[in-house]
């Protein structure tokens, strides 16, 4: 049982390093999309967008805003989705040993199904870190009168907390949690499947090696990003709208909850609107997740001589 909780913890933490290096390079990107998403987006597109907030407030308060609950969200969310994916589906790999079948004879709804679990419980303990980062990268597109300027992670959310309640740390929680088992279902399952279907195809050279197999994984992640996009979008705008406002002083909210946000969004916006932020989404979504897969796969292997997915 020890062993079994060291080798969990272990993954974790690997993932949430690789986390913590994919958000440095792609967190931008969520800013871009975060502004996009949100009401009062005047953005024509996702280069308008970088451009308009980077004039208006630069580097580090603008296409960097929110970057330490960024970070907080890689050990809280990135660690548990790709660390318990990786336990699960190497505890699924020494099952098939075990019966003396092909390790990698696992179905591709398992792993999307291990991917679900995974990113469930990940999105669920990390929403806070979630909220504090969508209202750190929106804050600066508010009127300077509505602005709450955090001065960090810390403090926004013990702000939220102190201002809201510990509940409200959770607002959104049911469509970051359907968000994230979407997502991860996809962008595990799907990277997992392509890699191993593409390792014995000779086009990545043997058993995918071809440049230490980064090609492959490149190519798996890629693919299941744009799928993972795909399904995850519509609440993903759900969650962004639902974690940027507060309630009123007088205790109302404009959302009372994801179903009314997302019909709300649709009645009054257009149901194309629940895309709104794909491009931005996709272009963070993709090498984020070729990056942080790749390095968790690499530290995975130098560490414990096993591949990670």
């Amino acid at each position: 049982m020890g062993a079994a909780a060291g080798a969990l913890l272990l993954k974790m933490v690997i993932a949430a390093f690789s986390g913590m290096g994919a958000a440095t390079i792609c967190h931008p990107l969520d800013v871009i999309r975060v502004q996009m998403q949100t009401e009062g987006n005047t953005y024509k597109g996702f280069g308008d967008a970088a451009k308009g907030i980077y004039k208006k407030d630069g580097l580090k308060d603008g296409l960097f805003a929110g970057i330490s609950a960024a970070y907080l969200r890689q050990w809280l969310y990135g660690s548990c989705r790709i660390g318990i994916y990786a336990y699960l589906l190497e505890n699924a790999q020494n099952a098939n040993i075990a019966n003396g079948l092909d390790k990698n004879a696992i179905p591709l709804s398992s792993k999307m199904l291990m991917g679900l679990t995974s990113g469930g419980i990940g999105s669920f303990v990390g929403t806070p870190s979630e909220l504090a980062l969508v209202r750190m990268s929106n804050d600066k597109k508010l009127p300077v009168d509505q602005r709450r300027n955090y001065k960090g992670v810390g403090e926004c959310i013990s702000r939220i907390a102190k201002e809201e309640g510990v509940p409200g740390l959770f607002r959104g929680a049911p469509a970051t949690v359907l968000r994230a088992c979407l997502l991860s279902a996809c962008a595990m399952g799907i990277t997992s499947e392509i890699k191993m279907r593409l390792s014995g195809s000779g086009l990545f050279g043997e058993d995918g090696k071809y440049l230490g197999g980064i090609p492959l994984l490149f190519v798996a992640t890629l693919v299941s990003s744009f799928a993972a996009n795909v399904v995850a979008n519509p609440f993903d705008v759900v969650k962004s709208r639902m974690q940027a406002v507060s309630k009123s002083k007088d205790g109302s909210a404009q959302y009372s909850g994801m179903v009314d946000c997302f019909l709300q969004t649709v009645n009054n916006e257009g149901v194309l609107k629940l895309w709104s932020g794909f491009v931005p989404a996709f272009l963070k979504l993709a090498p984020y997740t070729v990056i942080s897969l790749t390095l968790t796969d690499k530290i995975t292997k130098v560490v414990t001589g096993k591949e990670a997915l």
